[in-house]
């Protein structure tokens, strides 16, 4: 198995490293910090690189500054304004496979405003990017449309809307090489936004249309993406799919139909089917054969579609497993039939586990069925049994009123179990824990009252935007559990869409979605924190200084027993 993580304790100073997918989780914990300890610096050392200072994008004094005031960017070496908070996670600016080192140095003030090292703990962590070799590979869109990061590496308003074309015509007619950055070449947006899962979905499609002996076997519910579709129409009659034909996809000028009749011409009217089941075809799913026999598998919640591969986050699972692929197989097959075959069929009336000999089990349950608690019965068990976390993130878990994972994350809500979770909308969903802190966030985005340093954000659009479904239960014990697929963990679905619902219960696994869910939720929280202060939050935020006298320090409320940030900074770094 892949090294996930690493630790070590020096001077009172703990950093913890964890593998992510592509990104690093970095947990820091000081035994008993000083009056005048004012943050952590952190120096990153790249395969066959040098360490760097990792930089901020607030510091405690803007006119004092050597650099730039605020301007959004991240002006400041850690060294000069370090980071106060007890964890970080670390995207690699290009990522490379190989060895990362990470270095961490307390950072303490001086009476005159000086800073001085305090301790410090250097450590080293594999990333690269295939956690399971030969087996699973796991990846993540961006999800950063919404963010600084995206107004600053694409601050071209005119690049917002070639990102998105309005019509199903136009989206199936983009040509990428057409959208173009300032220096007039081809602009990275579409692979920046697209992140890991935008290689492995290409990659997997690329390669089926070189080999001519693999055939591709495909379940689509938004299907939009134009180089997707020209994919497909590239495999001509080695394809057959079954696109969603609900009543959002079936009008004639929707991408999808478009997109089944190009298909058809391509491929063979008869290698092309559409049909919902009882209510949705809601798969995304690709299936790679040689000679008939199922040998890798695509799937996750991300659809081929504009939205789902650049704006929403999506998570996508790559199996090069012929069990697991079989039974994938086996799921198209019968939907491929009608929508009435796979829910007679005994498939999907139980769960399904293949044990590789190079990964963990993998526990697949395919819907329909009609009795919805198959599938969400062992969601709910494992939030209610959880012993150290949950973490989440549930697209539509507001509009689920009574199902068995909805009610589990209610109870969860009331326990001190530490938990954090990421929904699209919290409409009717407790958001606080008992302590007041809060523990679930939507989506949310720097518009009007963008308090300096940052500028104001893009909303990326009409539409969702957190589309992910997974939960993460124990993340950091041996019983970690993940639940993830495109089941949107509601009775509805279980019943009535096709849908596939995965459990691996890995801790290297459990640790990627662990850190993507944190990803989300810090980058969520800020701005729904700037959105409640509204008008008022235009000042500059600064770094804090030392307390005065009787005053307390920044890290004060992560060392509140039994707090939410206690448990935070106590759990990621051990």
């Amino acid at each position: 198995m892949t090294i996930f993580e690493n630790r070590q304790t020096q001077d009172g100073l703990t950093l913890k490293l964890r593998r992510g997918e592509r990104m690093c989780l970095l947990g820091m914990d000081v035994d008993a910090p000083e009056p005048d300890f004012v943050g952590f610096a952190i120096d990153v050392k790249s395969p066959g690189g040098d360490y760097v200072p990792l930089r901020n994008r607030i510091a405690f004094d803007y006119a004092a500054a050597a650099q730039p005031g605020p301007n959004g960017y991240r002006n400041y070496d850690s060294h000069a304004a370090p980071f106060q908070t007890f964890r970080w996670i670390h995207f690699p600016y290009l990522p490379q496979p190989g060895t990362y080192g990470y270095r961490v140095t307390k950072r303490h003030m001086k009476p005159d405003g000086s800073l001085v090292d305090g301790a410090q703990v250097a450590l080293d962590i594999p990333l690269d990017p295939v956690c399971y070799p030969d087996f699973l590979d796991i990846g993540f869109t961006r999800n950063f449309a919404s963010s600084q990061a995206f107004d600053e590496r694409y601050p071209d308003p005119a690049l917002r809307a070639q990102i998105l074309p309005q019509s199903g015509a136009d989206r199936l007619a983009l040509d990428k090489s057409k959208v173009l950055g300032p220096d007039g070449q081809p602009s990275d947006v579409f692979q920046w936004l697209g992140f890991e899962a935008y290689q492995l979905l290409f990659d997997f499609l690329d390669q089926a249309v070189a080999d001519p002996t693999v055939t591709v076997d495909a379940l689509a519910f938004d299907l939009d993406e134009a180089d997707v579709v020209r994919r497909l129409e590239a495999l001509g009659p080695r394809l057959r799919i079954v696109i969603d034909n609900s009543a959002s996809h079936l009008p004639a000028s929707k991408a999808e139909s478009l997109a089944a009749a190009r298909l058809a011409a391509s491929a063979g009217a008869d290698h092309v089917t559409r049909h919902h089941f009882q209510r949705l075809q809601h798969n995304k799913v690709l299936i790679a054969r040689r000679g008939g026999q199922p040998f890798k598998v695509l799937c996750g919640s991300t659809n081929f579609s504009y939205r789902g591969l650049y704006i929403q986050a999506n998570n996508m699972l790559v199996f090069s497993n012929a069990d697991v692929a079989g039974l994938f197989g086996r799921m198209f097959d019968l939907a491929f039939q009608g929508p009435d075959a796979l829910g007679k069929d005994p498939l999907s009336k139980a769960w399904q586990v293949v044990s590789p000999d190079n990964g963990p089990p993998v526990h697949l349950c395919f819907s329909p069925h009609a009795d919805a608690a198959l599938s969400l019965g062992p969601v709910a068990g494992a939030i209610d049994q959880a012993a150290s976390s949950v973490l989440y993130s549930v697209a539509f878990l507001s509009l689920d009123k009574t199902g068995l994972v909805r009610k589990a994350l209610d109870r969860l809500m009331g326990r001190p179990l530490f938990s954090y979770g990421v929904v699209n909308q919290a409409t009717g969903l407790q958001v606080t824990k008992p302590d007041g802190s809060t523990a679930l966030v939507d989506f949310a985005y720097l518009a009007a009252h963008a308090p300096p340093p940052f500028s104001a954000e893009w909303s990326g659009g009409a539409g969702i935007h957190i589309h992910h479904k997974f939960i993460v239960t124990d993340f950091n014990l041996p019983s970690a559990k993940l639940f993830t697929g495109s089941s949107n963990l509601a009775v509805g679905g279980e019943q009535s869409n096709g849908d596939h619902l995965i459990q691996i219960s890995d801790p290297l696994i459990a640790s990627a979605y662990a850190i993507e869910a944190l990803r989300m939720f810090d980058h969520l929280h800020f701005r729904t924190k700037m959105q409640a202060a509204g008008a008022a939050a235009t000042g500059p935020i600064t770094l804090a200084k030392p307390p005065a006298a009787g005053q307390p320090a920044w890290w004060a409320p992560f060392y509140v027993d039994g707090s939410q940030k206690a448990r935070d900074r106590t759990m990621f770094s051990s």
